[in-house]
């Protein structure tokens, strides 16, 4: 039986599931909304269970060229005094390595893994469940029928909304800052700085180039600043460490709410969500990339089982899924409270428990998904 798949999105989640479905043996048709001159900007940290997950999809060996690998990851006060340390590479030994490279790159590596096979400016205006199948309405009128629709389209998902799958994304309260610098300081760690309800981390990522993650908890009536750029170098003014020298070569910044997609089901009928269409989380664990790729690993194996049985495929999916993408959000959100308690209180706590409550929270991700 050839199955008629739809992945809609071409993010990492869309390209990761698409590869993922070429790998075992089907060949879905992809859509994306925006154009294909669209490039996604900033890095990505993919911690060692998405180089796993990486390796499983056939995609090691484009990816080891690019970015830096990371060995330790390096927590201090907002002053750069240490507070603890992970040592990634003891973490995830016999997972997969941790690595920082530009989510550009990451992006090509998954597109050139799918044949480029992706109809870009085609929105999917309208989705109907029909007689087992899913009948879909793309932007420019055309009409077609598929054995499966899978949403990979972010947390502001249309398709979660065509098929009632649950309601719009809830903010965390966060506001992220990214930016790529060059000329900044020499770093060879992951290295993150806490602050009052707000934390700087840095990371090599290739090329002499440094990855920039920021962060505050604001509350959503805080509005977005008008210039990211001023008001990261004004937010962390008085932090010290590598910080100053980051701020005096910070150029451009992309600024963004985080949110979470919490829903009882993924699936109804013949569709199907995956990515942060189904399961996003604040981005403080680094998971988002990891959860999606290691959907894409599972969706090809449960459907290469039962191709005859897309229902039974997707509940074998579910129950795959589920427990472990609540075991992020729930670790996600617990550092997350961690981070927001004062300093006083915070880094001397972190000082003597840190290391132990940190690789816990990643501990049960090196088991196999």
């Amino acid at each position: 039986m050839t199955l008629r798949i739809l992945v809609v999105g071409a993010g990492i989640s869309g390209l990761a599931v698409a590869r993922g479905l070429r790998v075992a043996g089907f060949r879905p048709d992809v859509v994306e909304e925006l154009p294909a001159t669209t490039v996604p900007g900033a890095g990505i940290f993919l911690p060692g269970n998405a180089s796993r997950a990486i390796r499983q999809l056939g995609l090691d060996a484009p990816l080891r060229p690019l970015g830096d690998l990371i060995f330790r990851q390096v927590f201090q006060n907002s002053a750069g005094d240490e507070l603890f340390e992970v040592d990634l590479a003891a973490l995830w030994a016999g997972v997969g390595e941790s690595r920082a490279l530009s989510r550009a790159d990451l992006q090509q590596v998954l597109l050139t893994s799918v044949g480029g096979e992706v109809r870009y400016d085609t929105a999917v205006r309208d989705l109907e469940i029909v007689d087992g199948g899913a009948k879909v309405e793309f932007g420019n009128g055309a009409i077609a029928e598929y054995d499966l629709v899978i949403g990979a389209d972010g947390r502001r998902s249309t398709i979660r909304a065509k098929a009632g799958l649950g309601g719009a994304a809830i903010s965390t309260g966060q506001i992220v800052y990214r930016s790529v610098v060059s000329g900044g300081p020499p770093l060879s760690d992951w290295t993150c700085l806490f602050g009052e309800r707000s934390q700087f981390v840095a990371m090599p990522m290739g090329g002499r180039r440094l990855y920039i993650h920021a962060d505050e908890t604001a509350g959503p009536e805080v509005p977005s600043p008008a210039d990211p750029r001023a008001h990261v170098r004004k937010l962390f003014a008085d932090f010290g460490g590598l910080v100053p020298a980051i701020l005096a070569a910070l150029e451009k910044v992309q600024v963004a709410r985080t949110d979470e997609v919490v829903l009882d089901g993924w699936t109804k009928g013949p569709v199907l969500l995956v990515g942060d269409a189904a399961h996003a989380t604040a981005p403080t664990l680094a998971q988002g990339a990891a959860m999606a790729l290691e959907d894409a690993v599972v969706l090809g194996e449960v459907l290469k089982a039962t191709p005859h049985d897309v229902p039974a495929a997707l509940r074998a999916y579910e129950q795959r899924r589920q427990g472990r993408c609540r075991q992020v959000r729930e670790s996600t959100r617990e550092r997350d409270k961690t981070r927001d308690v004062a300093p006083a209180e915070r880094d001397p706590m972190l000082r003597r428990r840190g290391q132990r409550i940190f690789a816990d929270q990643y501990r049960g991700l090196v088991e196999p998904f």
